[in-house]
């Protein structure tokens, strides 16, 4: 046993793999702060072999600098994957057919993003014949659940997972001054807030976000414009919905990924799309978090509206519980839920019927939905129209509400008796 292995047993306790005499460590690398100081941390006090592995799930950053960061810190190997279509269409496209908010408000963007990054680093930890797996995550955020839970699935039982920042509790200010003390600089994005993007959401802490009663300063917005400088003329839009999926925008048939990046463009360009709200954590905290995210709000409004029109009452009941439940295992880090699987398969199942056109206006920071058609529509004027629609007669009427409303009349007599 050698004896960096031996003094690293806390980490992984079966020692580094025979025949090597380095540590070997992936990295699942942001290039931001908490990766960053993780990368430096293992090269000086253990001198492992760090390999990096970004994947790309749509955060707008120069991937190829994230990598020369990565060999300037000291990465043997670095590895960008390109999971931005994966990404759609493995976990934005179901969250869509979900309605996927947790609680209402968050579009679980990061949530969804973590499981599939834990997979790309599970596959480069196994071909690359690593000891650990190292990630970023503090013990105060649920990622350390979503890496960690989804990383255990998929990893064999040698290959350890590690977390030098929870471990070390590294502040964000000691991160900084650990690595400006080294002489390395950091992003100027990650000096003042941490934050996370891919396609679907954009997500922002730290700094004055932290007091949840100041207002978001707006250097803490990039896919929104605000609402008071967004365009004069309302947007109009018509997305298209087959199987519960976007098809289309006015009439243009285009796929998931590119409606997902346009809406984000156009939709933000008009000020909607902001979120601020607390959230409950899976830790037991409560936290004050930022968010844009103008395509899920869109999409996931236009979807939602578009149920109601198709759906019956009773179907409409259970989808709205499915999709809570559906979106509180993802929030909570349990992708690897097998109820999370057939969850998805009977909304599959559900969005068959989810067909239509939904009419959006997009005006200076507010969303409204203003028309909706589908040729499976369970709306029927000739039924409804006040002036020439049809009418029970009061016979009917009277029998309906006598029958409707007999349990509860029963009980509330009796029980006034009481």
């Amino acid at each position: 046993m050698l004896r960096l292995c031996r003094y690293l047993k806390y980490l992984v306790p079966k020692g580094c793999k025979k025949g090597r005499t380095v540590l070997r460590v992936v990295l699942a690398y942001s290039g931001g702060l908490d990766t960053s100081t993780i990368l430096v941390l293992l090269k000086e006090k253990y001198n492992a072999e760090i390999i990096t592995v970004t994947v790309d799930v749509g955060q707008k950053e120069d991937l190829e600098d994230v990598e020369e960061r990565a060999y300037k810190l000291g990465a043997s190997k670095h590895y960008t994957i390109d999971a931005k279509h994966e990404f759609v269409e493995k976990f934005v496209l179901p969250s869509i057919q979900l309605n996927g908010l947790y609680e209402e408000k968050y579009p679980l963007g990061t949530a969804l993003a973590r499981p599939l990054i834990a997979e790309k680093v599970a596959e480069i930890a196994k071909r690359e014949g690593a000891d650990a797996v190292a990630h970023g995550c503090t013990s105060k955020g649920n990622d350390q659940v979503r890496f960690e839970l989804t990383l255990k699935a998929l990893l064999p039982d040698d290959i350890k997972i590690i977390a030098p920042i929870r471990l070390y509790k590294f502040t964000r200010r000691q991160a900084l001054e650990f690595l400006r003390s080294r002489g390395y600089d950091v992003p100027s994005t990650h000096k003042k807030y941490s934050i996370d993007e891919n396609l679907w959401t954009r997500s922002i802490e730290g700094g004055e976000l932290d007091d949840p009663a100041v207002e978001p300063p707006e250097e803490v917005f990039e896919w929104t414009v605000p609402p008071h400088k967004a365009p004069d003329n309302p947007l109009y839009l018509e997305l298209e919905f087959r199987n519960g999926v976007p098809v289309a925008i006015n009439g243009e048939k285009m796929d998931l990924f590119k409606i997902v990046g346009l809406l984000n463009e156009i939709v933000g360009s008009h000020g909607f799309g902001r979120i601020d709200h607390i959230e409950n954590r899976v830790i037991g905290l409560k936290s004050r978090e930022v968010y844009e995210a103008p395509a899920a709000l869109t999409l996931i409004e236009a979807h939602k509206d578009l149920e109601k029109l198709v759906y019956t009452p009773h179907e409409y009941r259970f989808k709205r519980l499915i999709d809570n439940l559906w979106s509180d295992l993802v929030y909570n880090g349990l992708w690897i839920e097998p109820l999370r699987e057939h969850l998805q398969k009977v909304a599959a199942e559900m969005n068959r019927f989810v067909e239509g056109v939904v009419k959006l206006k997009v005006y200076k920071g507010s969303l409204t939905i203003v028309g909706r058609y589908s040729d499976i529509s369970g709306y029927h004027k000739e039924l409804i129209d006040y002036n020439t629609g049809w009418y029970p007669s009061d016979e009917e009427a009277r029998g309906f509400i006598t029958l409707y409303g007999l349990h509860s009349l029963t009980a509330y007599k009796l029980r006034k008796r009481v």
